[in-house]
């Protein structure tokens, strides 16, 4: 196949860039690289590829849609980093297929106009940027709802996309909100770790074990428990409450 004609089928199917860095991308992660959905919630088990079939996603975005401006956001620098050169993993292996102006530890600008940038989750510190054509958030569960309140006008004028990826981490914060309560607006992928073919039944069996059933559920599961210092189950909260009891006036 002629350089141009790999160029093409890149350009036409970001699942094309799995394939020509050795990965064969589960179902899911074609579907996820290849969505135009503005809103993804991504609720995948540890290690079931998420990461990667972002980075993915950022590197067909900014080598194919010039001028482009993608962020990775995580809880703190260091998990922004491990996302950033998973990015420059993907790029390196598909041969810099657009030169590169700068890159460091933390950004890469390509000679098409595009930049990756890996940001920590601090509200103080993400505010200067505009016009984004991708959000990806790591560790989605654990970013404050602040950052992300100062995040999301980002994306108003670009239209662009925002992919959050996580598992979760109890029944609160804004992203257990947004896969609960969000509506239609977003686009919900759940990879629990026995639809995962690369995890054997047998680790699972050990990491049950080790991890017991709370930690066990929302690690492998993909479940949305109680966080363990609740004093009362939130169905129990809930039970308290009727809407068809009517009030009194005293």
């Amino acid at each position: 196949m002629s350089r141009l004609a790999v160029d093409m089928r890149r350009a036409l199917d970001p699942a094309a860039l799995a394939e020509d860095v050795g990965m064969l991308p589960d179902p899911w992660q074609a579907e996820v690289m290849r969505t135009a959905a503005l809103r993804v919630l991504l609720n995948c088990c540890r290690q079931s590829g998420k990461s990667t079939t972002c980075a993915l996603k950022a590197v067909h975005v900014a080598v194919y849609e010039p001028e482009s401006v993608i962020l990775l956001l995580s809880p703190s620098q260091r998990q922004s980093q491990e996302l950033f050169r998973k990015v420059l993993a993907v790029y390196k292996s598909l041969g810099r297929p657009v030169p590169s102006e700068g890159e460091n530890a933390l950004s890469l600008t390509l000679e098409n106009g595009s930049r990756v940038v890996s940001l920590p989750g601090t509200e103080s510190t993400v505010r200067a940027y505009s016009a984004v054509r991708l959000l990806i958030v790591d560790e989605a569960a654990r970013v404050p709802d602040d950052v992300i309140a100062a995040v999301r006008p980002m994306l108003a004028v670009s239209g662009g996309q925002l992919i959050a990826l996580s598992t979760p981490f109890g029944r609160r914060g804004w992203w257990y909100e947004a896969w609960e309560h969000g509506g239609k607006s977003w686009q919900r992928v759940r990879i629990p770790a026995t639809d995962c073919p690369r995890i054997s039944p047998d680790f699972l069996d050990e990491e049950r074990a080790a991890l017991g059933p709370w930690f066990f559920d929302q690690e492998y599961g993909c479940e949305f428990g109680d966080t363990e210092a609740a004093a009362f189950a939130s169905e129990d909260i809930a039970a308290m409450f009727r809407e068809d009891v009517k009030t009194w006036t005293v």
